[in-house]
Formats: structure tokens, C-alpha cells, sequence
């Protein structure tokens, strides 16, 4: 079985809309169909800038 990994970084605001949209696109009925993780980011700093938190994303 084949599997993928995607890693997400979204506004809170966003999160019940992303999980529902892979959770319908995904589900087959079947084993395997995946699973869905759900945690808080507390910093984020985008390297090449250096902007961090909400201005990184």
C-alpha cells in the first residue's frame, strides 16, 4: 500500500476546513485510509526573511 505524508501549516481559523476536505477527498471505506493530526505551532520564522509567527506563513 502506498502511503503519503503532507504536513500542513494553517490559521486556526482554517483547521476544520482543511481536516474536513482531507478526510471526505480521502476516505475510501477501506483500512488504511489515514489518519489526521492536529497540533499547535508556537513559532514559525521564514529564514530567507527572517519574519516570523503569523507573517512567516
Amino acid at each position: 500500500m502506498e502511503r503519503v505524508r503532507l504536513e500542513i501549516v494553517a490559521h486556526d481559523k482554517m483547521v476544520e476546513t482543511i481536516v474536513n476536505t482531507i478526510a471526505r477527498t480521502a476516505h475510501t471505506g477501506n483500512h488504511g485510509d489515514g489518519k489526521v493530526f492536529v497540533w499547535a505551532v508556537e513559532h514559525s520564522v521564514r529564514i530567507r526573511t527572517g519574519e516570523r509567527d503569523d507573517q512567516a506563513l
